[in-house]
């Protein structure tokens, strides 16, 4: 008959006899470890009452003395099986330890595998790969789409209103400009003006010319007043 301490007594029967094995074995383990450490002791004292023995009577009785002596070698050779044995037990206990680590980190290294291969599933690069052009193809519809909802939304702007609009907003610029600070070089304001027809241009020049001499005047009049 296999004895009970195998590996097969100790992890095998169903799962939840299997999972406690490890545990009862090291507790048991440490049981026999601490009869051993008792023992131990015990030897030791033995040995020490021996030893007083022997002493007490090595001048009045030999033969006492002799005989505490050879019972001090028998608990000492006593003591030192003792000692093997513990730290058999000691190194059986680590091994169990050991084991049951390895076991325990192998599960979940298996339990990891199991979630990943579940989460991963079919999933392959070509699903993947397949899967971003649909989303390409998804995003460019709905760029169609919305270009196709805001089509005559907005009104197409008259590009002549625009820049006579411009235009404008530059010669209100360039007026408030020379009342604020004076002339406003005539190169400045060319530089500035739309691309418009000869006519005006010379006309709106003219203009800025008059001005800038009606301001010249102004301040020689000042000038002469003080």
């Amino acid at each position: 008959m296999a004895s009970g301490w195998g590996w097969g007594g100790l992890f095998g029967g169903n799962a939840a006899k299997s999972k406690d094995a490890p545990k009862n074995a090291i507790l048991g383990l440490r049981s026999t470890l601490e009869m051993l450490t008792k023992r131990e002791r015990h030897l030791q004292n033995q040995m020490e009452e021996q030893d007083v023995i022997a002493r007490k009577n090595v001048s009045t009785n030999k033969g006492v003395a002799k005989a505490a002596l050879r019972r001090k070698k028998n608990y000492e050779h006593q003591l030192e099986q003792t000692s093997a044995q513990m730290l058999t037990v000691e190194r059986e206990i680590s091994s169990i330890e050991t084991a049951n680590i390895n076991k325990e980190t192998l599960d979940a290294m298996k339990n990891a595998q199991k979630a990943m291969k579940k989460i991963h599933g079919g999933l392959t690069i070509d699903v993947v790969d397949q899967t971003m052009e649909d989303l390409k193809e998804q995003h460019a519809i709905g760029d169609e789409i919305a270009e196709a909802l805001t089509q005559g939304s907005t009104t197409a702007m008259d590009e002549d209103e625009l820049d006579e609009e411009l235009a404008e907003l530059q010669q209100e610029e360039l007026d408030n400009k020379m009342l604020k600070t004076g002339s406003v070089p005539v190169s400045d304001q060319i530089q500035r003006l739309p691309n418009v027809g000869t006519g005006e241009l010379k006309g709106k020049q003219q203009r800025v010319e008059e001005d800038d001499e009606e301001e010249e005047l102004r301040k020689l009049q000042a000038e002469m007043a003080m």
